[in-house]
């Protein structure tokens, strides 16, 4: 078991990215606001996107490419679509998590400056450490980062139990499908839960960066980073709610005001001594979500580049890492009003495109009898009903 934990890497990657956003900001948002009722989402996420998840892995560990040759398998088509996809969303994903973390440095720090200059300043940081550092940095930062978040959270999980907490009343939500705004949440919630579909593709060149002497067993990696990352959601669920819900509290919509709402909800359930240990852990967290992003979409397009026969300048991850730290720079500066809106827009994008993706990796799973035998008879089930769920669902909210 030691051996297998020191192995760890692409599944903490994985972990990394997810556990960001989706669980410091918007599970704890939805406890916040509805108590305990979104708990269900998440884990209605987690099924149904399981399959695509963990084909990522799968897929690399038996062809010996990522997923993006499996798409190139179906047709120049499908990698067109994710080129597509990819470029229309990788922009809003960095800067969404970017202006997430300059929040939390913003609460560290004190620091006068907006959260948009230190987005940028934390944009070329991260640049530099991959530019610097390669992999191998990011390998090593993520296991102290995952560790110690996830101890956090779990103590400040169980001690929140502590205070009167109203079961009654945190099961007794007022949510409803029917409400637009509701359903907005909901969007936005299982968009970036446990992490957007794109994930697949990231953790499939991830196990192929990995030496593979390290990630012999790819699929307990991918089980400690899945499962770990699920439970973290209930438990930042449940911190809001026993925090924030039924109380005249208002989520701040910036990024510093938010982080300090974050942080207060640390420190209110485990005391004032375990602040630095708290701030510390959710901003190398939510840093370690940025780096991860600004290593992975890189990857993706650099890949997506070549199978397209695109300019020889363009198979480079090195000037995809340019262009995504400049082209996010200019969205942060100039189109962006706050955090909440930027985390709305970018979860709500990748919602609305996961069906798209699912359906691809369907294809790719099931373009000859070599490739089906990537997933289970009851994953491919549960893929469709997957792919089925997510349709129906991006229809019904752009319709109302």
């Amino acid at each position: 078991m030691l051996s297998k934990l020191k192995s760890l890497g692409p599944g903490l990657l994985y972990a990394g990215a997810a556990v960001g956003v989706s669980h410091l900001v918007q599970s704890t948002r939805a406890g916040a606001q509805y108590g305990y009722i979104l708990i269900v989402a998440i884990i209605l996420a987690h099924i149904l996107k399981y399959p695509f998840f963990v084909l990522g892995p799968r897929y690399a560990k038996r062809n010996k490419q990522s997923l993006v040759h499996g798409f190139a398998e179906i047709g120049n088509w499908a990698i067109w679509i994710l080129g597509i996809l990819t470029v229309t969303m990788m922009f809003t994903i960095q800067a969404a998590v970017t202006i997430v973390t300059a929040g939390l440095v913003q609460k560290m720090t004190g620091l006068g400056l907006s959260s948009v200059n230190i987005s940028i300043i934390i944009l070329l940081t991260c640049l530099c450490i991959l530019q610097i550092g390669k992999f191998k940095i990011l390998d090593h930062l993520m296991k102290v980062v995952m560790v110690v978040l996830s101890i956090s959270t779990i103590v400040a999980f169980f001690f929140s139990f502590r205070t009167n907490i109203d079961f009654t009343a945190m099961t007794q939500s007022s949510f409803s499908l029917s409400d637009n705004s509701d359903l907005s949440f909901l969007v936005t919630f299982v968009g970036w839960m446990p992490a957007p579909l794109d994930i697949a593709i990231w953790h499939s060149i991830w196990v192929l960066v990995k030496p593979e002497k390290q990630s012999s067993d790819s699929n307990f990696d991918f089980k400690v980073g899945f499962y770990g990352t699920a439970f973290l959601g209930i438990c930042f669920l449940v911190l809001g709610a026993h925090t924030l819900y039924l109380s005249d509290i208002t989520l701040e919509a910036s990024a510093g005001g938010f982080a300090a709402q974050l942080i207060d909800i640390f420190v209110s359930n485990l005391g004032e001594s375990f602040y630095w240990v708290i701030t510390i852990a959710a901003f190398t967290t939510m840093f370690s979500t940025t780096i991860t992003c600004l290593d992975a979409m890189p990857r993706v397009m650099e890949e997506i580049s070549s199978k397209l026969k695109l300019n020889q300048k363009l198979h480079s991850k090195s000037l995809w890492r340019y262009i995504l730290t400049s082209g996010t720079s200019i969205l942060l500066l100039f189109f962006v009003k706050d955090m909440k809106q930027m985390v709305s827009f970018a979860t709500t994008v990748s919602f609305l495109t996961a069906p798209i993706l699912a359906w691809l990796c369907w294809k790719v799973v099931n373009k000859d009898n070599k490739s089906i035998a990537l997933w289970s008879l009851f994953e491919h089930k549960l893929a469709i009903i997957g792919i089925l769920v997510l349709s129906i669902l991006s229809v019904v909210y752009l319709l109302f």
